[in-house]
Formats: C-alpha cells, sequence, structure tokens
C-alpha cells in the first residue's frame, strides 16, 4: 500500500504517468497498474483520465492528503529507527527563496557542526514552489516569506526580518547617497527578479505605492545575474539587506538602505504541519529555533 501512495504522490508531483514512473523507478505499465489497484482497493476512482493525465477526482484530492501524511509518516519512522542504530545520518532536503539563500549557511553551518554524518541539498525556488514541495514530500523544509501570502497549515519557525538595500555601483546616480527613498529609486535602471518571485510582486508594491510605473530593463530568476549587471555600473538593484550584504561590501559596490517607508517583512523555516517529525527535521527545528533566538537578542 505504502508503494501505491508513493506513486499517487509523484503522479500529482509531475503531472504525468510517464515521468511519474520514472521518479519511482518503475515501468509505466507497473506504475499504472499501482494506482488502479489503490482505486480498486478503495472502490472509487482517483484520477481523471483520457489520453493523457487531467487531474485527480475530489476522492483522489482527499486520498493524496491522506496519501502525504501517512508516507511522510513512514519516511520519518524509518529515519527515527535509523537514528538509533547509527546516530543522526542521511539527507536534509531544504527548498528556499533566492533571496534566503545567502542565509541557509546559518542553518547548514551550526547543524553540520552538530550531526557531521548528515548530508544537505539546497534548491531555490520561488515561494509558491518552496509550499507545493513541502505538499508533495519532496523536500523536508521550506526556507520563505511567512507574513506576506498564505503559507497553509504548516508549522512555522520565523528566522530573521528582511529589510532592502539599493545595491549599486558607487558611481552610478545616487551611488554616493547614505539612504534612499522608493520613490527614487524608480527613477533609476533596475535590473530585478522576474515577477514569478515573491520578492518581485513586495518590490513591484513599494515601488507603485511610491507613484513610481516599475519598467525594469532587465529581469531575471538568478541573483547571480542581477549582481553581476550592476557591477557593470549601468544599472542597480534592490537586495534584501543580508543578501545585500555579502555583494555590497566592495570598493565597487554600495548597499544604500531604502526609506519612506522602510519595508520589512518576516522570512522563516516552514515545515509540514505532523507529528512525530523525523529526527532530521526536529534538528533542524532546534537549530532554526536557536538562530531566531540570536536574533532576538540582537534586536
Amino acid at each position: 500500500m505504502i508503494d501505491k501512495l508513493e506513486y499517487l504522490l509523484a503522479l500529482a508531483r509531475e503531472e504525468h504517468f510517464g515521468r511519474g514512473a520514472e521518479s519511482c523507478g518503475v515501468t509505466q505499465p507497473t506504475f499504472s497498474a499501482g494506482i488502479r489497484s489503490l482505486e480498486e482497493a478503495l472502490g472509487m476512482p482517483l484520477v481523471e483520465r483520457s489520453s493523457r493525465f487531467q487531474g485527480f477526482t475530489p476522492e483522489g484530492e482527499r486520498v493524496l492528503e491522506w496519501a502525504r501524511r501517512i508516507v511522510g509518516d513512514m519516511h520519518a519512522m524509518r529515519a527515527d529507527i535509523r537514528a538509533l542504530k547509527r546516530g543522526l545520518n542521511g539527507l536534509l532536503r531544504i527548498a528556499a527563496i533566492p533571496t534566503a539563500l545567502a542565509t541557509i549557511t546559518e542553518l547548514t553551518t551550526p547543524y553540520r557542526r552538530q550531526h557531521e554524518a548528515v548530508r544537505f541539498s539546497i534548491q531555490s525556488c520561488t515561494s509558491n514552489e518552496v509550499l507545493r514541495r513541502l505538499d508533495n514530500f519532496e523536500v523536508d523544509a521550506g526556507v520563505t516569506y511567512i507574513d506576506n501570502e498564505p503559507i497553509g497549515k504548516n508549522r512555522v519557525v520565523p528566522l530573521y526580518d528582511e529589510r532592502y538595500r539599493l545595491l549599486t555601483a558607487a558611481d552610478a546616480p545616487l551611488g554616493r547617497r547614505e539612504q534612499v527613498s522608493w520613490a527614487e529609486v524608480g527613477q533609476i535602471p533596475l535590473c530585478l527578479l522576474t515577477p514569478d518571485m515573491q520578492n518581485r510582486r513586495i518590490l513591484d508594491r513599494l515601488l507603485r505605492n511610491a507613484g513610481t510605473e516599475l519598467r525594469p530593463t532587465l529581469e531575471s530568476n538568478s541573483i547571480v545575474v542581477l549582481v553581476s549587471h550592476v557591477q557593470t555600473g549601468r544599472w542597480a538593484c534592490v537586495l534584501p539587506e543580508k543578501l545585500a550584504q555579502i555583494f555590497g561590501l566592495t570598493p565597487r559596490l554600495r548597499a544604500i538602505p531604502i526609506v519612506e517607508p522602510e519595508e520589512v517583512h518576516a522570512v522563516g523555516l516552514v515545515l509540514p504541519n505532523r507529528e512525530p517529525v523525523s529526527p532530521l527535521v526536529a534538528a533542524l527545528v532546534n537549530v532554526a529555533e536557536g538562530l531566531a533566538r540570536g536574533q532576538a537578542t540582537l534586536a
């Protein structure tokens, strides 16, 4: 039954029978037969079928919710038993929004100091993709905004508050200023993240409220692309303070506070709301809570 539930989760993730079978390491006939067997055992159709995958029936959507819970508990149980036998080990999968990637080291470094046998997979995703991957059991935890858009029923551990800086060349317009307004930022050539990123939606709103019609001259889903263009002196971009510090502390670039108003958004660790959690995730929560306490002390 667990294998068949995992097939159903793979189909929800891939939205294609062939890709779902491949992700499970089985042939497509075996994959399809497993899902049909699950339907027969439950006595109801779970998948809308035609010549290709069309989605899930209402009953299928409900079974998916149970499948995520059951499969998640099974994985957590296996990890718990392995930890009892060999200590904490295995792969911890984290999905994070691009603007939070620079802060992941604040989680992984103390974690690995305590548990050297654990390996990490860090994936860059949009905020919506972080939540989708959590729901589909593709990752163990996410790092994303927790106060700007819905995060569902997931458990949250606040990490830090995000503030914004104008990253620009020192010899560019506004480059010598100690602070700038959002209205001023909207008047210079900008390169920004793509509109599917929640950070971009935040910036769009801030610039629109400042009376600026936003027309970025370059868009990318890569922070590296944005910063490399800023380094030419012909563009500027807006980055969170923590991320800007990494690139801004050079003679070439400056990270200038943006005020009027100073906007703050909370970023946190997001986890599936299930008990018990796996030992890998429980250890991550301990590290995150310690980091949050440290941030509160500094504030």
